[in-house]
């Protein structure tokens, strides 16, 4: 007991020391580096203020108001014959599964957190939902990297397929987690399926959840605003984390370790620095992914897979910021997003002769895409993202100041 103490004690001194280092380390070349970290933090920042805060802040107001009225409660008992034997979670996971693929990363967390809060799932039921239920969403595949990276509409059909296979497959693999412990626990009653049972739950919602609507929307929106301004924070902090690690070259370091293991899979060395930023953060790597002239597309589309079902370190920052909030471990999702991001690339490339190669041959060989390939995109993505840039800073400098406005009026309520 003693010795076991003593090892204890030793490991917090060397992550307390590590840490230290790391933190004095980043600090020391923010000095360093000033216009740099500036460039990097204000790139960040539009990102946030530009697309992720318009395009997340509908989703996360809506999803609150579904699950304060009750409406969650009865697609769950709905959605209950379909995620119960495929992915061993109650049926109110269909409705995070649906609004996290809709919204993307870190929608899967949130409302998981939500939901374990309100004591619709267990802590082993939500360590399994969390796992697939976080995903880049389609507008990010398909107009972000498809078409705005790459230049290459036919792309996001792989991107996406790849993706939500992959995703599917960790869900099923993640239903036998912890197991065991829960059949320690009492056995629920069976399910049986009611359209009547449904609504009686929903109605019993709403009985529990009393509240005038204007009070329901008020807390959505401050919940929803409190999660965006984090959100934004790792953002900017990742950002400048990456380009602080070009810079003093760590990256380069890294990318070379990596030599051996990309040789293995038949991929050039070229590709390693844009992975290491992807491993960071996803949309400057995989930007930096498709500018590579070393690699084909094949392989490019192949580690690009990769990164976007691993997420990044800034996503799964948010993503472990939120659960331990509620008290659910963060170490299942960490194991999902590698085994999501093997099979993403893995499915990439079983994909790539059947949905690529026959349809567009030319585009195979190299990474050059011709430019007309642009012009056949959906018209809609194009239109979305125009509107983001446009008016996406509007919406969030609208929505900051009713969010002061929510707060200010709960202060003087308190008084």
């Amino acid at each position: 007991m003693l010795q076991l103490k003593k090892k204890t004690d030793m490991r917090d001194k060397w992550n307390t020391i590590v840490l230290a280092a790391v933190v004095t380390i980043f600090a020391l070349s923010l000095i360093r580096y000033p216009q740099q970290s500036l460039e990097a933090s204000i790139r960040g920042l539009n990102m946030w203020w530009e697309v992720v805060f318009p395009s997340l802040l509908p989703f996360f107001i809506v999803s609150e108001l579904l699950i304060g009225v009750g409406v969650v409660r009865l697609l769950g008992v709905l959605l209950e014959p379909l995620m119960r034997p495929l992915f061993n979670v109650p049926g109110v996971g269909g409705f995070v599964w649906a609004m996290g693929m809709a919204s993307g990363y870190p929608s899967g967390a949130k409302l998981t957190a939500r939901l374990y809060q309100e004591k619709q799932l267990s802590l082993i039921e939500a360590e399994r939902l969390s796992t697939f239920t976080n995903s880049s969403n389609p507008l990010f595949i398909f107009g972000a990297v498809s078409i705005g990276f790459f230049h290459n509409p036919h792309l996001g059909i792989i991107f996406a397929l790849s993706h939500y296979i992959g995703n599917v497959l960790v869900g099923i693999m993640m239903r036998f987690h912890r197991t065991r412990e829960e059949k320690k626990r009492p056995q629920t009653k069976p399910y049986t399926f009611s359209v009547r049972s449904a609504f009686h739950a929903l109605h019993e919602t709403r009985l529990k959840n009393r509240q005038p609507l204007g009070k329901l929307l008020g807390d959505a929106i401050r919940s929803s605003v409190q999660t965006l301004l984090m959100i934004g924070g790792f953002i900017i902090l990742f950002s400048v984390i990456n380009k602080l690690l070009y810079l003093i070259h760590a990256t380069q370091y890294i990318a070379q370790l990596l030599q051996h293991a990309f040789s293995l899979f038949q991929l050039p060395k070229e590709l390693g620095i844009p992975f290491i930023s992807g491993i960071f953060e996803i949309t400057l790597g995989s930007q930096m992914i498709s500018e590579v002239n070393e690699a084909s597309l094949l392989q490019k589309a192949v580690v690009t897979s990769f990164i976007l079902s691993f997420g990044g370190f800034s996503v799964q920052a948010q993503v472990a910021s939120i659960l331990s909030e509620a008290n659910i471990r963060f170490r299942p999702f960490f194991v999902a997003r590698i085994l999501h991001g093997m099979f993403s690339a893995f499915f990439t490339y079983v994909l790539w002769a059947p949905l690529y190669v026959r349809t567009h041959p030319v585009n195979e060989t190299k990474g050059a895409v011709p430019t007309f390939l642009v012009k056949q995109a959906p018209l809609w993505l194009h239109e979305c993202f125009q509107l983001l840039s446009k008016y996406g800073p509007l919406v969030t400098l609208l929505s900051l100041c009713v969010y002061i406005m929510l707060l200010n009026k709960k202060a003087v309520w308190k008084k």
